[in-house]
């Protein structure tokens, strides 16, 4: 029986309500897979090797908020939620360090425009050094700690996403 028509015959399984949708995509996915014609579905990560991808992906999220002192100013900013946005479906553990690390981005935008506005009464500028120093320590604290497979929230953060 070729592919074609194993398809048709779990479609009208499906279409008869002898299979259900998941029956039917589980059903789906086998046949493809099996298929003479060479193509297969991607493979799907699980157990040990999914939580040693998440881990090195989340380490490198975090890592990329430097992007922005080697590359392009803006890539620092970027980057992280590129990542975030095209690994989270892949990387389900993921979804929580992509925010975190938006959320600090988006927070530490704003504590730079409240500090360079406050650089007119002079405590402006201790307070971009300090949010510098945060901007540094704070990525490389998460990612040791997405290393270890721990999710660590970034002080000071407010919550966006």
């Amino acid at each position: 029986m070729s592919v074609t028509e194993e398809l048709e015959k779990l479609q009208q399984l499906r279409d008869s309500g002898a299979i259900d949708d998941a029956e039917y995509a589980a059903a789906k996915a086998k046949v493809l897979n099996e298929s003479p014609s060479g193509y297969s579905a991607p493979p799907v990560m699980a157990g040990e090797e999914l939580e040693r991808a998440t881990r090195q992906w989340a380490a490198i999220l975090h890592l990329s908020a430097f992007a922005g002192y080697f590359l392009v100013p803006v890539a620092g900013l970027v980057a992280p939620i590129l990542i975030w946005q095209i690994k989270k479906d892949q990387l389900p553990g993921l979804d929580i360090h992509g925010r975190n690390a938006t959320n600090w981005i988006i927070s530490s935008l704003i504590y730079g425009v409240i500090s360079g506005i406050l650089i007119l009464v002079v405590i402006g500028i201790p307070m971009l050094i300090a949010l510098m120093a945060c901007g540094i320590a704070f990525p490389i604290i998460a990612a040791v700690k997405a290393n270890n497979g721990e999710v660590w929230k970034y002080p000071l953060t407010i919550e966006f996403v």
